[in-house]
């Protein structure tokens, strides 16, 4: 049997189907790769390629050239969402990611709405989605990523994130309003970028955390919308990675509700012990970023090392890489997983 690229291999893993090893991610968005050891050795430098598809793709391909990532994954932060709401967002540089530096509205009930049409007409979209087109164009044989942020984490960047939470107590219809709004934008916003070629969809929603929202309100206010989002996705013919932060055992119970394709968490999660729980659940994850960024390679690949023994689906950093993590300590993990044991490489990329 040939052995398959790495988009036959990751498509293979998420359908849940034999294939020879699991591969190895590192999906973008709130958990992207492109550091500053990186950004030194290319001349597509950030923050531009944050708003132009031709640098982002570049840039996008440097990072799995450098690293052994076996995915091309877009965009590099967490802000766009929040952005085509209107927030403002200051796009940082090469050590900083982009951050939401003021919030489009006070409260939820103050939210505007407006057409998803005109909101998606963004300039920011319009590269992501360049750059998603670009990618699986001129790479078919690599899985594209397409990250969007979920529904709680975007409604919590265009809304002042206090009066966001307190609202889920104080105005229960304006936040589930504007819930639904923000759904409605990202169920469409996905399907145009699965249009464009992207081979998985990754949400990342890191503020749906049970340690924030709790059981009842994650299932009340979380839950539907991830489930409905995910739902969409699939429809367009994606399969669907769904990122969770933090600790997960007051909301575990929920998870295979939503009914993603696989999860991916955080550190402190036993994805061994969530296989067992539930055996239909795919994981992805979970090494430690922590450890990417202070090592030594050794520990990186024995980490790697017990999620292959634990049966992990798809290796991956845990959440957001520090833009200062040594590459040779990204590459242990990936040559870990390739080649069972890491090789220290120095070079430059």
């Amino acid at each position: 049997m040939p052995m398959p690229t790495p988009k036959e291999r990751l498509l293979r893993t998420l359908a849940g189907e034999a294939h020879d090893r699991p591969p190895v991610i590192c999906c973008g968005g709130m958990m992207n790769a492109a550091t500053v050891e990186i950004a030194a050795g290319t001349v597509y430098l950030l923050p531009a390629a944050h708003c132009d598809g031709r640098l982002m793709a570049a840039l996008a391909v440097d990072v799995h050239r450098c690293t052994g990532f076996e995915n091309l994954g877009v965009p590099f932060d967490l802000t766009l969402e929040a952005e085509l709401l209107g927030s403002e967002v200051d796009y940082g540089n090469a050590a900083c990611e982009p951050r939401v530096v003021r919030e489009a509205f006070p409260s939820a009930g103050a939210v505007i709405r407006d057409s998803v049409d005109s909101l998606l007409g963004h300039p920011r979209v319009r590269a992501l989605t360049d750059a998603v087109r670009r990618l699986s164009a001129a790479h078919a044989h690599l899985p594209v990523i397409a990250n969007i942020a979920g529904p709680i984490s975007t409604a919590a960047s265009a809304v002042d994130p206090l009066a966001f939470f307190k609202g889920m107590a104080r105005e229960e219809h304006a936040t589930h309003r504007v819930l639904d709004l923000v759904c409605e934008v990202l169920e469409e916003h996905a399907r145009r970028l699965v249009a464009a070629g992207a081979t998985v969809v990754c949400i990342g929603d890191p503020t749906a955390t049970g340690e924030i929202l709790g059981p009842h309100r994650f299932a009340e206010f979380a839950l539907p919308r991830l489930s409905r989002l995910v739902a969409a996705v699939r429809s367009a013919g994606a399969p669907v990675i769904v990122h969770i932060c933090g600790d997960i055992t007051a909301v575990r119970h929920l998870l295979p509700e939503m009914r993603a394709d696989a999860l991916s968490t955080d550190a402190k999660v036993s994805l061994g012990a969530l296989k067992r729980e539930f055996p239909g659940i795919r994981t992805v994850g979970n090494v430690s970023t922590q450890l990417l960024e202070f090592g030594p390679p050794e520990r990186v690949a024995r980490q790697v090392q017990r999620l292959l023994a634990e049966g992990v689906d798809v290796v991956a950093p845990a959440c957001g890489l520090s833009a200062s993590t040594p590459l040779t300590h990204i590459r242990a993990l990936t040559d870990a997983v390739k080649l069972g044991r890491p090789l220290y490489r120095n070079e430059r990329c």
